[in-house]
C-alpha cells in the first residue's frame, strides 16, 4: 500500500456539506488549484492565474515543505499545510489541480501520494507547463535544461520547414508587388521631410547567431545615435515627423521583405537584435541564444503580445514569448500571428 493510501482514511472526518453549500459549489465553474512549493515560479504562476483576465482559476493556497511556514502567506495566498497533510487539504478545499512549483524535487516530492491523487482523477501538472499554457510564454528563470531537452516541443520537421519557407517566399513576393506604390511614396516623403537616404541599413543577429544587414525605411534623423547604440524609447526625440507615422503603422519594416526573399529572415519569428545588445543580453538572460535557432521574423509572437522591448527587463519578458514560439513552431501558428499582426497595425499599438 502506498503512503497516500495510508493517509487517505482521515480525509473522511470532515462534516458533510449542506444542500445550500452543494448548490453554491455547483455554480462555481472555476478550477480550484493548489500550488505545491515556494519559489519564484510559484509567485509568477499565482499572478497569472489570479489576474483579472484569468477568472476561471481559484488558487486556494500553497503547500510547503517547511512546518514553520504553515499559517503564513506567500504572494497573497495562504500556506495551508505541509506535504504530510496533502490528502486532507485536497479534500477540505476541493482541489482539482495540483501545480508543482518545487525548485529541487529530489527527496521533496510525495510521489506515492501524488500518484494516488492522480489515479483518483485530480490533475497533477508541472508549474512551468501550467504557466506556459495560460500566458503563452515560457518561465525561464528556474527552468532546468532537462525540461527543454525532454519537452515535446522544439520540433523541426523537414516538411514543416519547407512549408514555412514557401510561406515566406509567397508572402514576401505578394507583399512587395501589392505595396510597391506605397513604398515608393514613403521613400519620397522621407526624402522631402529630412536630409539623408530613404533606406537605413543596420547589422542584426540572425539564424545561428550569424550577422546580416537588415533594411528599413529611415525614421530617425541621420547620425542620431552617434557612436553608441541606444534602445528606442517612447516619444523618442530622434524620430522625424514622417518617421513617427511610418513607425506607428509599421511601414518602416516593409523593406525587410527583401531580407525575407534572401533567406536572412522569415515573415514570422523572433525580432532580430543588434550584435552589441545580443552580447549583453546573452550574459544576463538564460537561454537567450535559443531564439537564434530559427530565422528572425518581420513580425513575431512577442510583437503581438508584448509590443516593444526597450530595456534588458523588457527583453527578458520578450524572450519568454520568443521561446514559446520556437517551441510551438508551425505554419498554422505563423498564419495566426500574421492575422493578429494586421490587427495590431490597424490599432497602432506598441510603436515607438
Amino acid at each position: 500500500m502506498s503512503t497516500g493510501s495510508m493517509l487517505a482514511p482521515k480525509i473522511h472526518n470532515q462534516p458533510a456539506p449542506s444542500i445550500f453549500d452543494q448548490v453554491l459549489r455547483s455554480l462555481d465553474t472555476r478550477k480550484r488549484v493548489l500550488i505545491f512549493g515556494e519559489s519564484e515560479l510559484m509567485g509568477d504562476l499565482i499572478r497569472v492565474l489570479t489576474s483579472k483576465r484569468r477568472h476561471w482559476y481559484d488558487v486556494v493556497g500553497v503547500l510547503t515543505t517547511e512546518t514553520a511556514r504553515v499559517g503564513q502567506s506567500s504572494d497573497g495566498k495562504p500556506i495551508l499545510g505541509t506535504v504530510d497533510e496533502l490528502f486532507e487539504i485536497v479534500e477540505r478545499f476541493r482541489v482539482q489541480t495540483i501545480a508543482i512549483c518545487v525548485t529541487d524535487r529530489r527527496g521533496s516530492m510525495p510521489l506515492d501520494t501524488l500518484l494516488d491523487l492522480k489515479s483518483m482523477g485530480l490533475e497533477v501538472i508541472d508549474g512551468h507547463q501550467l504557466y506556459e499554457s495560460e500566458c503563452g510564454r515560457l518561465s525561464i528563470d528556474e527552468l532546468k535544461p532537462s525540461a527543454l531537452i525532454f519537452s515535446s516541443g522544439f520540433q523541426r520537421r523537414p516538411g514543416m520547414l519547407l512549408m514555412k519557407r514557401l510561406e515566406d517566399i509567397i508572402g514576401a513576393s505578394l507583399g512587395l508587388m501589392i505595396l510597391a506604390p506605397l513604398m515608393g511614396l514613403v521613400a519620397l516623403l522621407i526624402k522631402l521631410d529630412s536630409s539623408g537616404p530613404a533606406l537605413y541599413k543596420q547589422t542584426r543577429v540572425g539564424l545561428r547567431g550569424c550577422p546580416y544587414v537588415l533594411w528599413k525605411f529611415r525614421s530617425m534623423r541621420p547620425d542620431s545615435e552617434g557612436d553608441t547604440a541606444q534602445w528606442a524609447q517612447l516619444g523618442d526625440q530622434r524620430i522625424t515627423r514622417i518617421g513617427r507615422w511610418i513607425r506607428l503603422l509599421r511601414i518602416d519594416e516593409l523593406p525587410q521583405f527583401f531580407n525575407v526573399l534572401k533567406g536572412e529572415m522569415s515573415l514570422v519569428g523572433p525580432r532580430p537584435e543588434r550584435p552589441v545588445f545580443v552580447q549583453n543580453l546573452r550574459r544576463q538572460i538564460p537561454y537567450y541564444d535559443l531564439r537564434h535557432t530559427i530565422r528572425p521574423g518581420l513580425t513575431g509572437w512577442a510583437q503581438i503580445r508584448f509590443n516593444y522591448a526597450a530595456s534588458v527587463e523588457d527583453s527578458h519578458m520578450k524572450l519568454q514569448y520568443d521561446l514559446y514560439y520556437v517551441k510551438h513552431l508551425s505554419v498554422w501558428f505563423d498564419l495566426s500571428i500574421l492575422f493578429r499582426t494586421i490587427r495590431v497595425i490597424l490599432m497602432g499599438s506598441g510603436a515607438r
